[in-house]
């Protein structure tokens, strides 16, 4: 496997410049093509009255003012994509929802590049549930970018989470391109149990021999307390010096909110690193 599409999502805020500037990069690694996504922001079947639509029903209302603004964040995409020699890019506007519209794009993409959430925005807006909604419906891993900081490379020293999921087994083979090309991977393994509810005998070693014949050489660390394992992470991530985090997501959807697993949720608040997760 090899990353060949990468979709990263133009919005035009303060952290889109990062978000692209990261998605560039990982571009460029593997020679993939990039294409930026911008949606007006206005569901292809509701009204401005609330009210749904017939699909294929024009909008009675004029959509210059949306579009104006997904063109500006296109211009803001292409300039920088170009200006860091991207060879292959291409600038996607979408009438749809910010949600719906990145979800709808990513099974034609391989990885999806996003912003984490500010976590000092305590409104109930989409932006906030923008990352996990994505991450729960998209067909693709997601790469989260932190809301603040500067990160200069990613992929040289990754520290990959292990709880024997599913989650995190789709996030490890999500993240294979950039594990096969990393200087150095470590893997913070919990202990896990087996189908007859037996704890495997060393937490991470199957992993390790799994990645071995991917020609990935891991160094294994054991993770005790999995009741903090979001916090323990990123500590680790934060001494190891790593520069990107992969591991699953975990969360089931209960009415319309999702409720997150312990270090799913910990890790959206908080994370100090680009982390690539899938569910």
């Amino acid at each position: 496997m090899s990353y060949k599409t990468i979709l990263v999502h133009a919005d035009g805020t303060p952290q889109a410049e990062q978000r692209i500037r990261l998605a560039a990069q990982v571009a460029l690694a593997h020679d993939a093509h990039l294409v930026g996504a911008a949606m007006t922001g206005l569901s292809r079947h509701t009204l401005p009255d609330g009210s749904i639509a017939a699909v294929g029903t024009p909008f009675p209302f004029d959509l210059r003012l949306l579009h104006d603004r997904a063109d500006a964040a296109l211009s803001q995409f292409t300039d920088c994509a170009s200006r860091l020699g991207v060879p292959s890019i291409e600038a996607r506007r979408v009438d749809d929802a910010a949600d719906d519209g990145l979800i709808l794009q990513s099974p034609y993409a391989d990885l999806l590049v996003l912003s984490q959430a500010d976590p000092h925005d305590h409104s109930n807006s989409l932006p906030a549930r923008l990352p996990q909604t994505v991450m729960f419906h998209s067909a693709r891993a997601v790469l989260l970018v932190p809301y603040a900081g500067r990160f200069e490379k990613i992929g040289k020293q990754v520290l990959v989470g292990w709880n024997g999921s599913a989650s995190a087994a789709r996030a490890v083979t999500a993240a294979l391109p950039m594990l096969k090309r990393a200087a150095a991977v470590t893997v913070a393994a919990s202990p896990q149990t087996g189908s007859h509810g037996r704890q495997t005998d060393v937490p991470g070693a199957e992993l390790a021999r799994y990645l071995f014949r991917h020609g990935v050489d891991v160094t294994l660390v054991a993770q005790d307390d999995d009741r903090r394992a979001g916090e323990a992470l990123l500590d680790l991530a934060a001494a190891s010096g790593a520069d990107l985090l992969v591991m699953g997501g975990y969360g089931h959807q209960r009415l319309h909110e999702w409720l997150l697993g312990g270090a799913t949720r910990t890790v959206l608040r908080e994370m100090t690193l680009p982390v690539l997760m899938a569910h």
